[in-house]
């Protein structure tokens, strides 16, 4: 399971600027889509909202480290 870890943190070092962006851009579309979906009661799996709030938070600070 420590290899796992491993491999998922430096895969997330090894991106670029220009992917961190995209990744940001695809993950905030993600957001919207599922507020959309709880709003309407399509959503059965409300732990993900949290989920991709983290993830766009990792990303960020990922950003704002580059700096």
């Amino acid at each position: 399971m420590a290899e796992k870890k491993v491999s998922k943190t430096t895969e997330k070092e090894a991106l670029t600027r220009e992917a961190l962006q995209s990744k940001l851009v695809d993950l905030k579309k993600e957001q919207m889509n599922q507020r959309f979906q709880l709003a309407a009661g399509q959503l059965p799996k409300t732990h993900v909202l949290r989920k991709t709030r983290c993830e766009i938070a990792r990303v960020k600070t990922k950003l704002n480290a580059a700096k």
